[in-house]
């Protein structure tokens, strides 16, 4: 047997940009990353060479699918985790678990755990009545307890009566206070198996109508005892939930200085993206040394800032995209471009640039400008 056979595979269930970054960290290691795809265009099935054509929520697809497979990942919380259950019942090495991953699914269970560990997390509570939302206090924030994602299944309420349809909907709910909100901020750390963990800079996320338009790292006028108490709490949490792989705690920083859980993700996020060139090890090559139980990289900064703008799809016409390309690199042949493979609509996360640099609003200006001519492709790329 030679050596490259040897190489222990690993499997990500979901064929979408994490993947498809995900399969480019997997190269250095030696790896085709085996990827579990619901169609043939999905942005990681376009380049990896062992891709699985079936359903996440399939077990036996799941069953086809990680078999001869060293260790099990993912790249979204969709799996049913009876599912992720069935298969560590069979012997796959799945990491994260399903009793890890549940807190990222349901809100409602990662706050019930949240709150008994003590972390610091937004006044809130089930509900499933104008009566309960009327005890609960408005203005306040409704989230669906499950399947919630950039935005969608969010809504801000300023009276009961508002809640009304979406109560009608039978979706699964809780209530959030409305925090005085200064911003958001993300701390990402990674955690083997073994208990090893490593943390990258605390970075803030700028968000418009729900989706995540611009990552900046380190975030700017963050003192350094409370990034120290953010790394440190993702830190806690990733023990204390038993997450492997990386771990995403999105954080409310308030206007009153307090720190307040938002969000968990357990797998790569776009609050990490920024790491590929960013970072001394991208948060793609970090998931799989984690999962495999390898020793974790370095998550030193590349530059002292370093921003990240998500590329969103703009409306139709203007230049094709890879004549954007062309007079972005001739106008800025440093920022970095990743280009996702989905097709384009309008608002859809297609891409990311990230820059690098020494001046804040300077670096934060090329990406925001790079971005936005790769959306619309018109215009002047020029400073």
């Amino acid at each position: 047997m030679d050596q490259h056979t040897q190489l222990p595979r690993v499997g990500m269930i979901g064929g979408g940009q994490l993947a498809r970054m995900t399969h480019q960290a997997a190269i250095a290691l030696g790896q085709s990353l085996r990827v579990l795809a619901v169609a043939e265009t999905d942005g990681a099935a376009l380049v990896a060479a062992d891709v699985h054509i079936g359903d996440h929520t399939d077990l036996d697809a799941l069953r086809t699918f990680a078999k001869d497979c060293d260790v099990v990942t993912f790249d979204h919380e969709h799996v049913p985790g009876d599912h992720i259950r069935a298969l560590a019942a069979d012997g796959v090495n799945v990491q994260p678990s399903a009793e890890a991953l549940r807190f990222a699914q349901d809100k409602h269970a990662m706050r019930e755990k949240l709150t008994e560990l003590g972390a610091p997390v937004p006044r809130w509570a089930p509900v499933a009545s104008l009566a309960d939302i009327e005890a609960f206090g408005t203005p306040c924030v409704l989230k669906a307890a499950t399947g919630g994602y950039d935005g969608k299944g969010v809504w801000i309420i300023d009276t009961p009566a508002e809640a009304a349809d979406v109560l009608a909907s039978g979706v699964r709910l809780i209530a959030e206070e409305k925090v005085d909100l200064a911003r958001e901020l993300a701390a990402v750390v990674a955690r083997s198996p073994y208990g090893q963990v490593a943390a990258w800079p605390v970075v803030e996320t700028v968000q418009d109508g729900g989706i995540c338009v611009e990552v900046i790292a380190p975030a700017p006028g963050l003192a350094e005892a409370k990034a120290t108490e953010a790394q440190e709490l993702a830190i806690r949490l990733a023990g204390e939930l038993g997450v492997t792989g990386v771990l995403a705690v999105e954080l409310f920083e308030t206007r009153d200085g307090r720190l307040l859980v938002n969000e968990l993700a357990m797998r790569p996020h776009n609050s990490g993206h920024w790491t590929i060139e960013g970072s001394r090890t991208s948060q793609f090559e970090q998931h799989l040394r984690a999962v495999l139980d390898y020793p974790l990289g370095a998550t030193e900064l590349a530059a002292p800032v370093v921003v990240m703008a998500n590329v969103l799809g703009g409306e139709p016409g203007g230049m094709r995209l890879d004549e954007r390309l062309h007079h972005l690199y001739a106008a800025d042949p440093a920022v970095k471009v990743h280009l996702y493979g989905k097709a384009v609509r309008p608002g859809r996360k297609i891409g990311h640039v990230t820059a690098l640099g020494a001046d804040l609003a300077e670096t934060r200006a090329r990406a925001a400008r790079a971005a936005t001519w790769l959306r619309d492709g018109h215009g002047s790329i020029g400073s």
